[in-house]
Parts: C-alpha cells; structure tokens; sequence
C-alpha cells in the first residue's frame, strides 16, 4: 500500500519595488540552493510566529538595507519544492515607497541588484520563477 506523503508548508516573501516605471531584481548568488545565478525579487523566509507585512520589513532591510514605507499585497504563488516536497507560497508586496536611498547588496544572497523596465525583466530568460511574468506584465501595464 502506499503512504500519502506528508508536506510541509514553507512561506516566504517577495518584495517588487517600483519606482518611475522600473521593478528592482536581484541576482541570487551562484552559490545558493535555490535558484543560483537567477533574477527574482528580494525577500525571503517567514519566521515561527511573525506576519508576512513583519517578515516583508526585516527580509528587505536585511537583504537591501531599505524599509518599506507604503505597500500592498499583490498575490501568492504557491510553488512546489520537488526535492523537499514542501509546499513554498511566495506572497509578493508591490512595494512604492521606502526609506533607505539605493538598495545595496548587504549579504551574500544576492550578487547585485537592477532596475528593470517590467517589459525587459519579462523577457528575461535567466527569471526564477515564471509564475513572475504576469506580476510584472500587470506592473508594465499599470506604468502605461
């Protein structure tokens, strides 16, 4: 007979900053686990007891020096993990306003960051999660 696996749930979160029409990516760094060398949006893990909006301020300071001063939730996207089999829900905050400047590189997560017309980052090939693209066309259109 076989046993249904169990699965765990993993939730993290993503920040899109948009500033004049552009998104903010960052470039995982080639030596992490989870999508070396690719373009996704800065954020990360949910902490044992902390809300998303929580976890959203610390995982963008930490990650980008920057704080997040008006924002909205734009949607979740769950996203199997097929070596774990834990079930990742990214919820990503449009982020519009911060205090902080220019995001800056403050660990070793990310190797640089760059602002993106939404249509480019679309295109991009080297994108870490497809389920990307229609946060960044809806972003694209809202910019027209």
């Amino acid at each position: 007979m076989r046993q249904a696996r169990r699965t765990s749930t993993r939730d993290i979160v993503n920040a899109l900053l948009i500033r004049d029409g552009l998104v903010l990516l960052a470039k995982r760094s080639a030596g992490r686990k989870a999508y070396p060398g690719l373009w996704s949006f800065p954020g990360g893990h949910v902490e044992p007891g902390e809300n998303l909006e929580a976890a959203l301020a610390r995982e963008l300071r930490e990650e980008t020096g920057l704080t997040p001063t008006k924002y909205a939730f734009l949607r979740s996207i769950a996203d199997p993990d097929k070596t774990t089999h834990e079930r990742i829900v990214y919820h990503i905050y449009a982020i519009t306003e911060w205090h902080g400047g220019e995001p800056v590189v403050v660990d070793d997560e990310h190797s640089e960051f760059r602002w993106f017309d939404p249509a480019q980052a679309i295109g991009l090939t080297d994108l870490a999660l497809d389920d990307y693209r229609p946060l960044l066309q809806q972003i694209g259109d809202v910019a027209r």
